[in-house]
């Protein structure tokens, strides 16, 4: 492992995944980034667990896919694990799936036969923050070494940052918009109907709880039709 040149591509990375204008964007960079950096990575993608549900972000490859869609049906895997570790361990890896792998007894073989050789599954966090694991594949067997663990680790912490922080990012710029729309949509009832701002906010207020929509749909239907 070159660790002069993983140091210099991983400055390069910080500023790329700052320069990036959405999550989705960031997500490409960090799976793409995987790839590039990680010796003997064929594959990469995100895997996030809602409760049971898996979603599979930014897989470079449907081989990414497929694992992780046979991780949620199975109820198993490395990926799975790190997903839904609070404690412990932050690393899981499957070096050879031909043999015989009592953790994941399921599992295992049928990755095999969807073409996973090895893999490697990270623990994405923050401080205060679970995010998800950081799947990393290869079609070889053994293909990962400790040097190759150590980098995919270091990317996974270093992107999990930058995850946390694009999705603050992009919170804050929905929030904005609603804000905004929710003034828009107050300001044509009061015009309309000729009411004050507290009686505006009363009316949007009311129609979402009693109809059981959220705030800014009721301010979004409003601003399209121009009218309740």
């Amino acid at each position: 492992m070159d660790w002069a040149r993983f140091a210099q591509e991983m400055a390069t990375l910080a500023r790329d995944l700052l320069a990036q204008t959405s999550v989705d964007a960031t997500l490409e960079r960090i799976t793409g980034s995987a790839v590039e950096l990680v010796e003997g990575c064929d594959a990469a993608g995100i895997l996030m667990l809602h409760d049971k549900k898996v979603q599979t972000l930014a897989a470079t490859e449907q081989l990414v896919v497929d694992s992780d869609r046979l991780q949620e049906q199975l109820g198993e895997g490395p990926c799975f694990d790190a997903a839904r570790t609070k404690e412990g361990e932050r690393v899981f890896r499957i070096p050879d799936f031909t043999r015989e792998q009592p953790r994941w007894p399921d599992y295992a073989p049928r990755a095999l036969r969807l073409g996973v050789g090895s893999m490697m599954g990270f623990l994405l966090y923050t401080e205060d923050e679970e995010l998800g694991a950081l799947n990393i594949y290869s079609r070889s067997l053994g293909a990962f070494t400790e040097a190759g663990e150590l980098a995919g680790w270091l990317l996974a912490s270093h992107a999990a940052v930058s995850f946390s922080s694009a999705r603050t990012h992009a919170q804050m710029e929905q929030a904005l918009g609603t804000r905004h729309m929710i003034g828009e949509a107050m300001g044509i009832l009061m015009g309309s109907h000729d009411i004050t701002e507290e009686r505006a906010f009363d009316v949007l207020r009311r129609y979402s709880q009693e109809r059981n929509v959220k705030l800014r749909e009721v301010a979004r239907m409003i601003c399209e039709r121009g009218t309740l």
